[in-house]
């Protein structure tokens, strides 16, 4: 009778249930294979787990800087991977000061970068011109779509350089074009069919919002291109010196994609955690 009682209990105990697996979906990406833009080897095709990587090599010429990484956990499971990775380095004597941030999406859609920024400091001895900083600028990325507003703007649609067909002749005429607003012409040229989802007015969005995917899910959407880089260069101890530059890349079409991927991949997750039911045999009556 003992036996038949501890055989009946065992059957009524749930049974754990296997851990949520997750199966990574690639999103879809606004950069091609052959036109992958970086800031300081960090694009968008660059998954959390390898950042590290990249920011320690980066950052062996500034000694007792180190990257720091936010986690987070997969939904209700155990499984962490990398949100954010940042470093922060503090001006001083020697290094007039410098950070970089970088977000990524979930391990549903590969935990890849999407949104990635630096800010870079000159000491006022060590100053660059504009035009020689304009000459650095397009050796990295090419000829700009445009100049104006103290920056530098690339858009990128179909896996090339948008062209909005801005001409800068000579390295003075681009200077020109930096201290200038944006030639409305070029800013017209960017919105879409219905003049909207101009990516520099997306660009001013983003700077100003939360950077989680769901929050940028709606203007990646609208925006008129598939990515961007920007580079603002903001005047040093002259006007004609640039004190600091900001560099911005954002891969509107993978957040787009990512946000999608995550919510189906969370909402997947959940659904399942909660229709875990016990396992065994029902009690006779």
């Amino acid at each position: 009778m003992i036996r038949r009682a501890l055989i009946a209990a065992f059957a009524l105990l749930p049974v754990a249930a296997s851990a949520y697996e997750i199966k990574p979906k690639i999103p879809d990406a606004g950069f091609s294979d052959k036109l992958q833009p970086d800031i300081v080897g960090l694009s968008s095709n660059i998954e959390g787990s390898k950042a590290a990587a990249i920011f320690e090599t980066y950052l062996k010429d500034l000694p007792g800087v180190k990257p720091e990484a936010t986690q987070a956990k997969f939904g209700g499971t155990n499984v962490t991977y990398v949100t954010t990775m940042k470093f922060t380095s503090p001006a001083t004597s020697g290094h007039p000061g410098e950070s970089m941030s970088a977000m990524f999406s979930s391990p549903a859609s590969a935990n890849r970068a999407y949104y990635v920024s630096r800010s870079l400091g000159f000491a006022d001895d060590k100053q660059p011109s504009k035009s020689e900083m304009i000459d650095r600028v397009t050796k990295k990325y090419g000829t700009p779509t445009a100049i104006g507003d103290g920056k530098v703007y690339y858009f990128y649609k179909a896996g090339k350089a948008m062209s909005v067909k801005e001409k800068y002749a000579t390295p003075q005429a681009a200077v020109d074009a930096l201290n200038a607003p944006l030639n409305p012409k070029a800013a017209v040229a960017l919105n879409d069919a219905n003049g909207r989802g101009s990516c520099v007015a997306m660009l001013k969005r983003v700077e100003a919002s939360d950077k989680t995917l769901p929050k940028l899910a709606d203007d990646a959407k609208a925006a008129n291109c598939d990515g961007l880089v920007a580079v603002e260069l903001t005047n040093g101890i002259t006007p004609d010196r640039v004190g600091k530059a900001d560099f911005t890349l954002i891969d509107f079409k993978q957040i787009a994609s990512a946000a999608k991927i995550d919510a189906d991949a969370f909402a997947a997750e959940k659904n399942e955690s909660l229709n875990k039911t016990p396992m065994g045999n029902s009690p006779k009556l």
